[in-house]
């Protein structure tokens, strides 16, 4: 999956399911406050009604509200409350991504690799994975790292691969956190170091991954 379709947060997920004045918010949405049409959108999102979503989510997106850009392409995107239309989807990410929205910057890449609503062109992937990876978008990171160690859009460079996967494994994803115990196993990127490999190992294992759990007892058995 590239996003989870109620991707604005899970403070203000939270803030929705406990929100004391909705009439309040709902007036000041229709008196024109752009945050309240934003943030009406996302509670609609959140409560499932998506034809009020889009309805608010569309006039805060129109003046150039970035979450409620993002949230509206996320609607195209999947097909929810609207026809599915990754061209449409494509434009709202756009915007909230040129206005420096990471989420939306990470899902215009991974439209850019995946040739949804636009041909596919690993080098704008890259270079918009890039944008979101350096605000610290895990998932971003990670897919970075991907395109550097298998050389797409992007020379390739085992050293380039080593620092994405570390800054996602850092921040607790399985995959990179198992990549990057490869990466220490072979010595590709990094000198050789099958410690620090199994301790990646391990905690790819802690998260879920599975070959991080096989690759670790196999290590452990070796002795490291």
């Amino acid at each position: 999956m590239m996003v989870a379709l109620l991707a604005f947060g899970i403070g203000q997920a939270a803030w929705a399911e406990d929100v004391s004045d909705l009439d309040k918010l709902i007036q000041n949405a229709k008196q024109g406050s752009v945050p309240a049409q934003s943030s009406l959108g996302a509670i609609y999102l959140f409560r499932e009604d998506y034809a009020s979503a889009t309805y608010w989510l569309r006039k805060a997106a129109e003046q150039g509200q970035q979450t409620a850009q993002k949230n509206l392409g996320l609607l195209y995107y999947n097909g929810v409350g609207v026809n599915q239309d990754y061209e449409e989807a494509l434009k709202w990410f756009r915007k909230s991504a040129e206005q420096g929205y990471a989420q939306a910057q990470y899902n215009l890449g991974w439209m850019y690799a995946n040739g949804q609503g636009v041909r596919q062109d690993d080098a704008q992937a890259v270079q918009w994975y890039r944008k979101a990876a350096e605000q610290g978008h895990v998932d971003a990171q990670y897919n970075l790292g991907v395109m550097y160690y298998d050389g797409q859009g992007v020379r390739q460079d085992d050293a380039q691969a080593v620092q994405w996967y570390r800054k996602a494994a850092e921040q607790g994803d399985a995959e990179a956190q198992y990549n990057l115990g490869v990466m220490y196993t072979q010595g590709q990127g990094v000198r050789q170091n099958l410690v620090i490999a199994k301790e990646w190992y391990g905690k790819a294992c802690d998260n879920g991954s599975q070959q991080g759990c096989d690759n670790y007892r196999e290590l452990n058995q070796t002795g490291y």
